[in-house]
């Protein structure tokens, strides 16, 4: 891990980068609201943790990481059977504040509670359960408001996945976003909340809003959120219409054979990865048997060294078409490491004075290198690769 952290500060993250990230910031590519302070260097611990449910099919995974933010602010949620309801339902959540991790915190705490009143013990399908998670989304939002400290600002996306027998439910607020692996491709992608989107642009617009250098007011990056409540406050509109909403996009989606995996992420992720590369990297990890809690933070890491500058969370949802493991695949993956690890050898074995680590990897990055992770390439070995030199260079001490 110590490896891997001096990996991300050496090789990815000169001083340069930060100037980079606080021009960014002010072009509305950064944070949802005002820039957060960076770290000298990134903090990679995670705590993944999974599980399965034969009632739903399903298993699971989630991990989370600091990154190079000064604060934690994302949040996450499971709950593998919902009570009042009967055995195959399950309810995911992805939170991503902004302004402080209050918001989500408590979205990430109450809203399955919110979730569970609204459906009520026998939610009709597929309506019902779309307006009851609509409803869930409200509820908690002004639940929270009633809670908020006056004046003080801060919000969160919020990212549900609900499973029944036969519906998945994804509903969203914000640019925390999920997609559905289905026979081997991307079948569905949420779309951010972002103020630009005609139907978000003009419920601002007509909330008396402006739309600044894409941001909401100059200031916020997204549309839609739990909190954000001095957006909320134009009169004689409900709660629903305001300048940001708390009403969520919900799709249903029918189930099928050919289902494989559901990944939930905050907007970290996806600005270091697209869907169709998560997708690729996601079939290729379990088809040599990663368990999803350890895939998920397998993710992070490649994230992190791509350069993703933001708090990170992510839960996979498999579903029994997910990929299964493959003696090929697995053949194929030891056989890369152990190449890297002899490559790693060599170019410190042939250089007068030790390479850096950063000189290494670009020296990798630059060889055509066969089998490396679909999506996530070389990126996705740096902590095989940061191991590997750092036993070098033990066994180099000790001498």
């Amino acid at each position: 891990m110590a490896a891997f952290a001096r990996l991300l500060e050496r090789l990815l993250w000169p001083a340069s980068k930060k100037q980079e990230s606080e021009e960014e910031e002010e072009e509305g590519h950064g944070t949802h609201h005002r820039p957060q302070s960076l770290l000298d260097a990134p903090r990679c611990v995670q705590r993944p943790h999974g599980g399965a449910a034969a009632s739903c099919g399903l298993s699971f995974g989630a991990s989370a990481v600091q990154g190079w933010r000064a604060h934690m602010e994302d949040a996450h949620c499971v709950w593998l059977a919902l009570p009042g309801l009967p055995p195959g339902w399950a309810f995911f959540a992805v939170l991503d504040g902004h302004g402080g991790a209050r918001a989500a915190l408590f979205g990430a705490r109450h809203l399955p509670d919110h979730v569970l009143e609204a459906l009520g013990p026998a939610p009709g399908e597929p309506e019902g359960v779309r307006g009851a998670l609509r409803q869930a989304f409200l509820s908690a939002d002004a639940r929270l408001r009633a809670l908020w400290p006056r004046g003080e600002p801060g919000g969160s996306t919020a990212l549900a996945l609900l499973v029944s027998p036969r519906f998945l439910y994804l509903a969203h607020c914000g640019d925390s976003r999920a997609m559905l692996s289905r026979a081997g491709a991307m079948a569905f992608s949420t779309e951010d909340h972002r103020p630009l989107r005609p139907r978000e642009r003009e419920r601002i617009h007509n909330a008396g809003g402006t739309i600044y250098r894409r941001r909401l007011e100059g200031s916020l990056a997204i549309s839609r959120a739990l909190g954000d409540f001095a957006y909320k406050e134009a009169p004689g509109r409900p709660p629903e219409l305001q300048r940001v909403s708390a009403e969520p996009e919900v799709t249903a989606l029918a189930r099928q054979a050919e289902d494989e995996f559901v990944l939930l992420a905050s907007d970290g992720v996806w600005d270091a990865m697209s869907g169709a590369a998560l997708a690729g990297l996601v079939a290729s990890r379990l088809c040599l048997g990663l368990a999803p809690e350890l895939l998920c933070a397998q993710l992070l890491d490649t994230c992190l060294c791509k350069g993703s500058r933001d708090n990170m969370t992510c839960i996979l949802v498999c579903f029994p078409g997910a990929p299964r493991p493959c003696e090929e695949a697995i053949r194929k993956e030891l056989a890369l490491d152990a190449a890297l690890g002899r490559r790693v050898a060599e170019l410190c074995s042939s250089a007068q004075e030790p390479p850096s680590l950063n000189t290494v990897f670009w020296t990798l990055a630059s060889e055509d290198i066969p089998d490396l992770p679909p999506g996530g390439g070389l990126y996705c070995k740096a902590t095989v690769i940061a191991e590997a030199y750092s036993q070098l260079r033990q066994a180099s001490g000790r001498r």
